[in-house]
């Protein structure tokens, strides 16, 4: 009996999980955490790895409150959106501080530069704790993108 429960219980959680809902809720989240950071990089004149773990954080909760997904799908969904809001947060926090440090405008400073050069500046300057900070927010991404359920417990 306890397993017909179970089964109907996991039956009725995947149904209810949407996965289209929950790209563009995980791009929002990642396009949001990547202004944060470049405002965060602007207003303080640093750029602080830590954020990037916040932007993981972020998608992943997107996904699973818009996705309630169980599926490992999700948590994929949440990785990669993670990894493409650090790579935008990055490159926009480069683009804040060079900015600030010119005394120009962002606008400015991406047509001065341009959006290829600048991008190829943000690669040349990454170093392996970025590669640490990307690490983590993939992990946290896809670790929080998950829907918990009690399916046989309690």
């Amino acid at each position: 009996m306890n397993e017909a429960v179970e089964t109907f219980d996991l039956l009725q959680i995947r149904a209810d999980q949407n996965f289209v809902r929950a790209i563009p809720a995980a791009a929002a989240a990642a396009i949001a955490g990547a202004l944060l950071w470049a405002a965060f990089g602007y207003f303080t004149g640093m750029s602080l790895g830590l954020v990037a773990i916040l932007i993981g954080v972020l998608v992943g909760y997107a996904v699973r409150a818009v996705g309630k997904g169980v599926d490992p799908k999700f948590g994929y969904l949440g990785g990669a959106c993670a990894a493409l809001g650090w790579a935008l947060g990055t490159w926009m926090c480069d683009i804040a501080l060079l900015a600030k440090d010119a005394g120009r405008s962002i606008p400015e400073v991406l047509h001065n530069v341009g959006i290829a050069q600048s991008m190829v500046f943000a690669v040349r300057a990454a170093d392996a704790m970025d590669l640490l900070f990307l690490g983590i927010a993939v992990w946290e991404g896809y670790r929080f993108a998950f829907r918990y359920r009690n399916v046989g417990r309690g």
